[in-house]
This record gives C-alpha cells, sequence and structure tokens, in this order.
C-alpha cells in the first residue's frame, strides 16, 4: 500500500492580501447549525405535506447527533488538551463551544415547538393523536399497563445507583429512565436512584391497540415506561421519573501507520465507541435536582452540554410517524425514470463506445449505474472490474456483481472504505464478503479517505483492451440515490479513462507522485489546479476578458481557495456559488466578495452533486468538471478525490443551459446568503410564481419518461426537455 503523498504547493499561485479574519470568514460550526436551521425550516412550512414535515424534523435531530458526536467532541478536546489552535474565523475552541451552545439552545427550542405547536395539532386534525400518559382514556390506559406487562417488562432490567451498585455504563444515544424512589416505611425520604436502560429492539413510538378503523394513536414507550415504573420497584414510592440520553465522542481514532491489520484494528475501535467520553445530556424538563446532579457528575457534563427538553428525547424517532402508510400527507410519488440512452442493458457496452452518457439522479433512475457493473461481471469479453465503495447500501446489488465478476474468473478489485463514518461496520462485512468470493480488497492510501466514486471496466475488442468507466458525484448506494441530486458519468475516452486507471493502480500498489493529464485528483493536484483555475478567472478578468465561476458543492471551508475567491471577485470575475451546507465565504462585501454571490438549496432531495465551471479557463473554452470533492481542507489534503471534466458538448450544454440556471432560479428551496451570515428566500417580484429546481427536475424527468416510451430510439437528453417552468409546482 502506498505511502501517504506530499501534496503540491500553491504558494506559486499569487496570494492576495490575507483579510481581518473575524470579518473575512464564517465559523464553520456556527455556518453549519445555520444550515440545520434551513432543515428545521422545511419542517415549520405549511407548503410541504404533513408526514413530510414530520420527516424533516427527525433529520435535524440525526443531524444535530452526528454535530455533537464528531464536531463539538473534537472542540471539547481541545479545550480539554489546551490546544491553542484557533478557528478559521479567529475564535478559540471555548468561545466557539459558548457560540454552539447559545445556537443549539435556540433551534433545539425551535424544534420542540414546532413539534408541539404546529405538527401535533396537525396530525390530530388528520386522525394521528400523539396521546401522553394523561391523555389516555381508561381503555387505552388499561391497554397500555397490559401492553408494558407483557412486551417491555420481561426486557427491562433496572440498575440501582447506590455504594454497592456502580453507576452503569450507559450506550451511546440510548434511551435511558432514571427513577426517584422512596421508601415508605422510613421517616425520611431517601430520594434513592435507579436506571432503567431500555433495549434499542423496543419501538420508541408505540400504536395504541392497533385498528383499521378510527384514529391512529401513538404513545412515545418513554411514557409508557415512566407511566408503569412502579410494577419495576414493588412497595416503593415512586418520586418521578425521567427520561435521558447520552451522546458520547463516536470518532475513531486510529493509527494507521502502526496498525498491522487495518480492519481488525477498526473493529477494536467501534467496540470502545460506546465508552466514549460524554458531550452531551438530554432529560427531560422537570428533572429533580438530585438526578440531574448525579448524571451531570458520574458524566462529568457542565451544565452548557445540558438540554432539558420539553417532549419525546430523540425526536429521530418521529421516523417512524413519517413512514405510515398516508400517501395524502406525503410528496406525491415519483419514480425515478430510466429515460436514457443506457435503458437498453445489453447494449451498455456499445452506446457507451458511441456516446458519453449523464444521468441526473433521483430524477434519472440509477439501475444503468447497477446494470453497468452486472453487464460487466457477465459480460465473457470484459477481463476485469476495479471499484471504489465509499458508502452502499444493505443488500447492495454492486457488491452481488462484483462478487459474480469474481466468481466468473475475472479479475475484481474493490478499493473498501472501511473509515467511512458511521459505515464501518457495513463496510468491514463488505470486505470480508467480497474477499471470501475472491475479490481483492484494498483499503486505499494510509491517512486518507477513499471518496472518490469510479468504477473501471477492462473489456477486450478485437485485438485490444478497451476501457470504460462510470465516475459519479455520489455513493454507489441505489437507496440513496434516490434521495440525493447525483450525476453519473459514463465514458470510454482514453484520455479520461488512462487517468481512472492510473489512479485505481496508484491506490492498490505503489506511487508517491502520480500523474493526471486530465481528472483533478486529490491528494496530488486537485488543490493546486482549482487554485490555478480561479487565478487564471483573475488574470482574464483583469485583462477585460470574459471570467466567471459556477461553482456548485456541498460545503466551502478552505482557507486558501476561499481567499483566491476573494482575489478573484476583487479582480472583476462574477462568482456564482451554490452551497447546501457550510460556507465560511462571506459574500457580498464592498471591496473583498462585492462579486460574489451564495445560495443554499434544501428541499425534497439532499442537493449532493458538485459542478466547477470555469468560463475562460482554457484557451476561450469553458471547463466544466463534475465529481466528489468539496472545497475543503479535508477534500484537498486527506481524501482521496476526483474532479472529471465533461467534454460531450451535449452534456455541456444542458448543465450551462438548463442544470445550473434552474437552480439559480429557484426561489422556494433556496435561501440566499448575506454578508451579515442571515440565510433569507430570494426577493420575488410581486406578480412572480413560486419556482423550485426539484419540482422542474422532477417534471422534466416524467416528460422524458413519457417521449422515451411513445417513441423507441428517439433522443432523450435532457437539453432537449423544456417544461414549463410554472407547471412544476406541486
Amino acid at each position: 500500500m502506498p505511502k501517504s503523498p506530499r501534496p503540491k504547493s500553491t504558494a506559486a499561485l499569487a496570494a492576495p492580501p490575507a483579510p481581518a479574519a473575524r470579518t473575512a470568514y464564517f465559523n464553520r460550526e456556527l455556518s453549519w447549525l445555520a444550515f440545520n436551521r434551513r432543515v428545521l425550516e422545511q419542517a415549520q412550512s405549511e407548503r410541504h405535506p404533513l408526514l413530510e414535515r414530520v420527516r424533516f424534523l427527525a433529520i435535524v435531530s440525526s443531524n444535530l447527533d452526528e454535530f455533537f458526536e464528531i464536531r463539538v467532541a473534537g472542540l471539547m478536546q481541545q479545550v480539554d488538551s489546551g490546544v491553542a489552535e484557533s478557528s478559521i474565523d479567529g475564535l478559540s475552541a471555548r468561545e466557539q463551544l459558548r457560540r454552539i451552545h447559545s445556537v443549539v439552545a435556540s433551534l433545539v427550542e425551535d424544534q420542540y415547538r414546532c413539534w408541539h405547536d404546529q405538527i401535533v395539532p396537525a396530525l390530530a386534525e388528520e386522525n394521528i393523536l400523539i396521546r401522553s400518559s394523561g391523555d389516555l382514556t381508561p381503555a387505552e390506559l388499561a391497554w397500555v399497563n397490559t401492553y408494558f406487562r407483557e412486551q417491555i417488562y420481561p426486557v427491562l432490567t433496572p440498575l440501582a445507583l447506590d455504594q454497592s451498585h456502580p453507576f452503569p455504563q450507559l450506550g451511546n444515544k440510548t434511551l435511558n429512565v432514571a427513577v426517584s424512589l422512596d421508601d415508605p416505611n422510613t421517616p425520611e425520604e431517601e430520594k434513592l436512584v435507579a436506571i432503567l436502560p431500555v433495549p434499542r429492539i423496543l419501538p420508541r413510538l408505540v400504536a395504541i391497540a392497533p385498528s383499521r378503523n378510527g384514529p391512529q394513536r401513538f404513545i412515545f414507550l418513554s411514557d409508557i415506561i415512566k407511566l408503569c415504573a412502579g410494577e419495576l420497584f414493588g412497595g416503593y414510592k415512586i418520586l418521578g421519573a425521567f427520561s435521558f440520553r447520552v451522546t458520547r465522542n463516536s470518532d475513531l481514532y486510529i493509527d494507521e501507520e502502526e496498525a498491522e491489520n487495518l480492519l481488525k484494528k477498526i473493529e477494536e475501535e467501534l467496540r470502545n465507541l460506546r465508552r466514549g467520553a460524554a458531550v452531551r445530556l438530554e432529560i427531560d424538563e422537570g428533572v429533580h435536582d438530585h438526578i440531574f446532579e448525579t448524571l451531570c457528575d458520574h458524566l462529568e457534563l457542565s451544565q452548557e452540554y445540558v438540554f432539558r427538553l420539553n417532549g419525546p428525547i430523540n425526536l429521530l424517532r418521529l421516523s417512524a410517524l413519517a413512514d405510515l402508510d398516508r400517501p395524502d400527507l406525503k410528496f406525491p410519488t415519483f419514480t425515478p425514470v430510466n429515460a436514457s440512452p443506457l435503458r437498453e442493458t445489453a447494449h451498455i457496452f456499445d452506446t457507451i463506445r458511441h456516446q458519453d452518457v449523464l444521468l441526473h439522479h433521483p430524477y434519472d433512475s440509477f439501475m444503468p449505474v447497477v446494470d453497468f457493473v452486472e453487464q460487466a461481471a457477465r459480460d465473457p469479453q470484459v477481463f476485469a472490474i476495479k471499484q471504489t465503495l465509499y458508502r452502499t447500501s444493505g443488500d447492495s446489488p454492486i457488491v452481488r456483481a462484483l462478487i459474480e465478476g469474481a466468481r466468473n474468473g475475472k479479475q475484481v478489485t474493490a478499493l473498501v472504505e472501511l473509515k467511512a463514518r458511521f459505515d464501518e461496520a457495513n463496510n468491514i462485512q463488505w470486505a470480508r464478503q467480497l474477499e471470501e468470493a475472491g475479490v481483492h480488497v484494498v483499503y486505499g492510501l494510509v491517512g486518507h479517505k477513499t471518496h472518490c466514486k469510479l468504477c473501471l471496466v477492462v473489456r477486450l475488442e478485437g485485438r485490444r483492451m478497451k476501457h470504460y468507466a462510470h465516475l459519479g458525484t455520489g455513493n454507489y448506494n441505489p437507496r440513496t440515490a434516490r434521495l440525493y441530486t447525483d450525476l453519473s458519468y459514463f465514458t470510454c475516452r482514453p484520455k479520461t479513462t488512462s487517468d481512472v486507471a492510473n489512479l485505481f493502480n496508484s491506490l492498490t500498489g505503489f506511487g508517491l507522485d502520480p500523474k493526471f493529464r486530465h481528472l483533478l485528483v486529490a491528494p496530488f493536484n486537485l488543490h493546486h489546479r482549482i487554485n490555478e483555475l480561479i487565478a487564471r478567472e483573475a488574470k482574464n478578468a483583469a485583462e477585460g476578458k470574459p471570467a466567471r465561476i459556477i461553482a456548485k458543492m456541498n460545503s466551502l471551508v478552505d482557507k486558501t481557495t476561499i481567499d483566491s475567491l476573494y482575489a478573484a471577485s476583487q479582480a472583476g470575475v462574477k462568482i456564482q456559488l451554490i452551497v447546501r451546507g457550510i460556507c465560511c465565504l462571506v459574500p457580498g462585501v464592498k471591496g473583498l466578495s462585492e462579486n460574489i454571490k451564495v445560495r443554499s438549496i434544501v428541499g425534497r432531495f439532499l442537493e449532493h452533486a458538485r459542478i466547477y465551471y470555469f468560463e475562460n479557463a482554457h484557451a476561450g473554452e469553458p471547463l466544466i468538471y463534475a465529481g466528489s470533492a468539496d472545497w475543503m481542507s479535508r477534500n484537498f489534503f486527506r481524501r482521496v478525490e476526483t474532479l472529471f471534466p465533461i467534454e460531450d458538448a451535449r452534456l455541456r450544454r444542458w448543465i450551462l443551459r438548463e442544470m445550473l440556471p434552474i437552480e439559480r432560479k429557484d426561489n422556494e428551496n433556496a435561501r440566499i446568503l448575506h454578508a451579515n451570515g442571515a440565510y433569507l428566500p430570494p426577493a420575488r417580484k410581486p406578480d412572480e410564481p413560486p419556482f423550485s429546481a426539484q419540482a422542474y427536475f422532477i417534471a422534466s424527468a416524467c416528460q422524458r419518461d413519457a417521449i422515451a416510451k411513445r417513441t423507441t430510439g428517439a433522443e432523450t437528453s435532457p437539453a432537449k426537455i423544456k417544461p414549463n417552468p410554472n407547471s412544476s409546482r406541486k
């Protein structure tokens, strides 16, 4: 396995003057929280179907969990270790934690207000009733008591807290109930404490007396346990019962240089994660002081990391509500269409040999990607398949196809990223299955995550080997491909596929400084080349030539790249950024970034594609790249990433004339980032109708599908389809 490469220096680029830190950059963590606020706005918005709003509310909680497990945990470690490193905006770790607490407290308060004041009443109007223990009718109470005795009581184990019973090891993000007890036979009130850890196997939202007729009634599992806790402590008086959960540091710490077997080392660390340091305590509002103090003492948490909640612990569990069979309360059903030139699976390689193909997921079906690998596994002319796997689905057809290919005698190589956060256990499972089937499994560069999305097929045609490649912006995961917006690019252009082959050889063998002619590859040439292209646009603008940059990504954090964009703005380059999540660049500041505009789109699908356009970058011909890399230091220097050029004129026209303009036209799900950090809806003229880019692309896909079904063999490129934008409103 090759050693980590030394990244190329960007010192040769013209460096702009360094702006004052506190005015030139937004804080990364606060910017991320602003993104999660935009997700909460989707839950608050009445223009979305009710159960979709419930789902957005659950996503807010899921996002916060990961934020605390990784980002807050890292800042807390900096404080504990005395590390003086400041953020891009000049804040210390301690100051960031202080501001994070203030922002999160407000966010969580609004999240629960949305649940109580908007969602619960709206659910009731739709005959979906959320019961608390005090709301239960006698019949419902009897049913709940029976359910507790039969389904819950047998699997609960009360754990006393006293001198002979040590404080239990509480799992990360598990539900627990703390019970305050008193012995009625003693004159003094002891306020004894016991903890009930709740097994993950129990459903957190329980349907009361399920029936096809009448309203659907639900009660949270924690409410049932608190109501019936007395049955576990015979003879004791229950003074109170309070649900809580602990969030722990969930980052893996792997010294890859010292790990003899990376797979076994990560397995060991995964077993240790449940014992990670506590970074957050969520607990019922009104908890007794002695319980609160006991938990904080044992968890070694100060009160700034404790959130008292007026409502159910862990709103992520609302996903069960969002999955109810109520299509009238969800987005209209949309099935990704298979209307591309690759829909004839038997001729996939013939099609790619004659034209490049670009798919826009989830509007275009992910099936051609699966078909590409499956056809390669079965085609007797295919000799080798090489594939990267970062995250994939539980029952992955891609993994099955690779196994089939190996069993058919092909040389199959899979680069499995064991360190894909929160998917480590799944990827270990895939690695073992692949190895058992005879697939060559490797783990990429030491010290780097393999995040690029590549598949290379080597096929014998006549007397020579020909390369076919799939390059993507998203994971090889059919499930998330229905939820994320991504691009899939198929090509057999020799200059692109030879670079893909070179990259695979570098990752599976040895290569300190591989050369790439057409791909931009991190950690080798990506950072240098991106900043070089930005600088070239600045030079063109200074010389009076056309100069423009359009960039769509998930996150913009890298300081060097932000400074390059500032310099380009000052030179007169018009810069349009579509940044879904974190953006540390401050737009619209006179003399610094007045030519830069930033927008974020948060909607039904998770915007995930990365596209970069440089107008006058190569002999007057615009350059368009797509790929896996955001503009973050981790992507530039600590991950293996690829950006690939889009060279087919037809596909370039679609990106420039439809995809990017449509996203910049969105006035419904888009928010404009202002210099003060506020994300506000785009200004809309009084007679201007609402316009959703995602709804437009759904309508476009349906239109292409209809054309494909009517006209066999007809051209169905997205560039040919122009639906009425106003008709896309759902």
